[in-house]
């Protein structure tokens, strides 16, 4: 199974749009569409794309998951601290699955992110 897609309600989207677009550099993310109210970022045809919309019905925090190698979490890790994002959990490997390599940041809304490595 692989995500096509993944909808993030956001309270400020300029500041997560910002947020965003730093933190997915790395990854080879950018945004790929905008509409009023909401902008989608993406990373190449056939790669799912994650969605962030403004909304006053806001509930988050939800959890979102990129897949990368290790140097992608890496970098992701970096650039989303950078970009004003809070700590998760640093890069590294995880006890609960072999080989799961991978870090955690908050975005403006406390949503968790994470990139994540699952090879040696």
């Amino acid at each position: 199974m692989q995500i096509d897609h993944v909808a993030v309600p956001v309270s400020d989207l300029a500041a997560s749009r910002a947020f965003y677009e730093s933190a997915l550099a790395p990854l080879g993310v950018q945004v790929v569409a905008e509409r009023p109210g909401a902008v989608v970022f993406g990373g190449g045809e056939g790669q799912g794309m994650v969605g962030l919309r403004q909304g006053t019905e806001y509930r988050g925090p939800v959890h979102v998951a990129l897949s990368t190698d290790r140097a992608g979490v890496d970098a992701f890790y970096e650039a989303a601290l950078a970009a004003g994002g809070a700590d998760n959990g640093a890069p590294g490997l995880r006890d609960f699955v072999p080989n799961y390599y991978a870090a955690y940041v908050r975005d403006p809304d406390a949503n968790n992110i994470e990139a994540v490595c699952r090879t040696a």
